[in-house]
């Protein structure tokens, strides 16, 4: 896995992998990014993994995104149908930060279920679980998904439950996951 060098320009909160704990990362430390995928960094300072958020992105010289609101390409609201679409679609640029491979590939997400609460409004209730159930990370990735789905403009409240039945096994992952993986 390649990694690129950047050294921190300000102080940024960072998540310890895989146990969760919120730290500061001091400016003019460097980091070495593993893994930048779903808006998210994973990164190694002083050898020790971090997660650090899309919102911070500047603390390694990255430009912040900031993500459009959703839109559909029809006019009018979005029929349950399309959510559905969109809702996986969002929860696939959600990723463990030590698994190059989005949750849904990976067999994370058990189900989600979307609930019209009025007219052009949903709730979103996901049942999620994690690779191994003593990971610190489960309530980063949990609050990850949750905030995806929430930038989603018809969906007004989302739940993620996280469960360990039945416990995940590589079995769960797509094939394109195992093949990215090696595992075939």
């Amino acid at each position: 896995m390649s990694s690129e060098q950047k050294v921190l320009v300000r102080d940024v909160e960072a998540s310890v992998v895989p146990i969760g704990t919120k730290v500061t990362l001091q400016k003019g430390e460097t980091a070495h990014i593993t893994q930048s995928l779903g808006g998210t960094y994973t990164v190694i300072v002083n050898g020790n993994m971090f997660r650090i958020e899309s919102k911070d992105a500047d603390a390694l010289g990255f430009e912040v995104v900031v993500a459009a609101p959703s839109t559909t390409a029809t006019s009018g609201p979005m029929t349950q149908e399309q959510l559905e679409k969109k809702v996986w679609e969002s929860l696939k640029t959600c990723y463990d930060p030590e698994i190059p491979v989005n949750i849904v590939d990976l067999g994370l997400i058990y189900d989600c279920h979307l609930t019209p609460v009025g007219e052009n409004s949903f709730k979103a209730d996901v049942k999620m679980t994690l690779t191994a159930p003593g990971c610190g990370m489960g309530p980063v990735l949990a609050q990850d998904v949750q905030n995806k789905l929430l930038s989603l403009e018809p969906i007004d409240e989302a739940n993620v439950e996280l469960v360990w039945d039945p416990p995940w096994n590589q079995g769960m992952m797509t094939e394109a996951a195992k093949l990215q993986l090696g595992l075939l």
